[in-house]
């Protein structure tokens, strides 16, 4: 099992040194920093002065590994648009992203798995339709629609809920967060909703496929030929089978998640790193974009290291596997 996770960790490595690559051809060679940091009035000698300053005229593989260096001690530079450290900028706005991804994740779980398990094991009560016809919708309408209609309803004509902002937050330390406020809670809610409900019909449709080909399955049917009961069977057996897709979907859909948070964050107005994210693209702010970058291959990197461990606990083929590699 060790050799196992150490090579997982080997093959993760290779990705973030890759990934930094990329990130570092980002900062270096789109656009001058130069000429974000300096003025029109600045004179040659001195543009020239503060390149060797930075260091830009140094050999690719010194400026590179100065890059991946500072990047391990999270120094990302100061942002070109707000003159401060990129990583405080981006800690600072982390955790209102996180937790949003986090909320998103569960209710896509909490509703998803229950809806699929109904739906897998009573394909054709009209409640099933139901289900179906929901997340049908939720597949087919895109997130920015999502929350436009949601705002609509719950914010402009039944005025139950915040259109815009995170709510009153508190600070925990170095963490902040909003949930332990009723504000908060209330203004979390249509966000969580609207980047959540894709995931939510992804993950039912998977726990639903995989519950209706796992039935038919030879296992099952000698199951139900001892006289177990259809509780035992369907929870014990059936379902027990159909968490190895719905971990690997749930990681890297919680990876995806935190990554593709720039929309809903735009249309909620929500504080995170993804529409900091957005104001560095519109702003050409790269030490933001290398940064925010590296924040998310790490974060799907973990992600899948994870899954992969949670796999070998799941499942006792990979475990042997695992024994004789």
């Amino acid at each position: 099992m060790l050799a196992f996770i150490i090579r997982r960790l080997a093959q993760s490595l290779i990705v973030m040194i890759v990934v930094g690559l990329i990130a570092f051809l980002l900062f270096r060679y789109v656009g001058d920093p130069v000429n974000q940091m300096v003025g029109i009035e600045t004179t040659p000698a001195e543009r020239e002065a503060l390149r060797l300053r930075l260091g830009l005229t140094d050999p690719f593989y010194t400026q590179f590994f100065r890059f991946i260096t500072d990047a391990i001690q999270l120094d990302f530079g100061i942002s070109y648009q707000f003159k401060r450290p990129v990583a405080e900028l981006i800690f600072t706005r982390l955790p209102a992203t996180l937790e949003l991804a986090l909320i998103s994740a569960v209710f896509a779980l909490v509703v998803g798995i229950p809806m699929g398990v109904y739906t897998g094991l009573k394909p054709h009560s009209w409640l099933s339709n139901f289900f179906l016809t929901v997340s049908l919708v939720g597949v087919s309408l895109p997130t920015f629609l999502i929350g436009i209609l949601l705002i609509f309803i719950f914010a402009v004509n039944l005025q139950m809920l915040p259109s815009f902002g995170r709510g009153e937050v508190v600070e925990l330390g170095f963490w902040n967060t909003g949930l332990l406020t009723w504000s908060g809670l209330k203004a979390v809610i249509m966000p969580s909703i609207t980047l959540g409900l894709f995931q939510m019909t992804l993950i039912m449709r998977l726990v639903r496929s995989e519950m209706r080909e796992i039935l038919r399955t030879d296992f099952i049917k000698f199951a139900k030929a001892r006289g177990l009961s259809d509780r035992a069977v369907n929870y014990g057996h059936a379902f027990k089978n159909t968490l190895i897709p719905v971990i690997t979907i749930t990681g890297l859909q919680l990876g995806s998640i935190i990554a593709f948070a720039i929309i809903t964050e735009t249309v909620f107005q929500w504080p995170g790193i993804g529409i900091l994210f957005l104001q560095a693209v519109q702003n050409v702010d790269i030490p933001i974009m290398a940064a925010y970058l590296l924040l998310i291959a790490f974060l799907f990197v973990m992600i899948n290291l994870l899954v992969d461990i949670l796999y070998a606990f799941v499942d006792p083929r990979i475990r042997i596997d695992v024994r004789q590699a």
